[in-house]
């Protein structure tokens, strides 16, 4: 989930709001005020939300077995045509699991209903402002 972090990284350098504020820090305040970057936040929140419970969910599912946890491609699964392959695909990932994995899967291919893929949250959202 780190990849859906938005925001300017400095590197190697620290930098405090209260401290080296001159005229050019004003600058510099003003130009990061007029760049932002706007998301449909409903879509995005959904999406988030999406993400933890799966995180949550697996957490439970694999209690114990950490190493054994496989990894849920969102993108991917929205990418199929159907539910019945988004099933599929969920029971092919999960296969190892020893615990029921049904419950999850059918949950998590009703949540995937209505989600958008993480490209077209950003071509929607990202619009800069001058």
């Amino acid at each position: 989930m780190a990849g859906n972090r938005v925001g300017r990284r400095y590197h190697n350098k620290v930098h405090s709001p209260n401290r080296g504020i001159g005229e050019q820090g004003i600058g510099l305040q003003r130009r990061q005020a007029r760049v932002t970057v706007k998301y449909d936040r409903k879509e995005l929140q959904k999406r988030v939300d999406v993400e933890k419970w799966i995180d949550d969910s697996l957490d439970e599912l694999y209690s114990g077995r950490e190493s054994e946890m496989p990894e849920v491609d969102i993108d991917g699964l929205l990418d199929l045509l159907s539910d019945q392959e988004r099933g599929q695909k969920l029971q092919d990932i999960l296969h190892l699991c020893k615990n029921n994995t049904e419950p999850f899967i059918k949950e998590l291919v009703f949540k995937l209903s209505g989600l958008q893929k993480q490209e077209e949250l950003h071509k929607k959202g990202i619009e800069p402002h001058h």
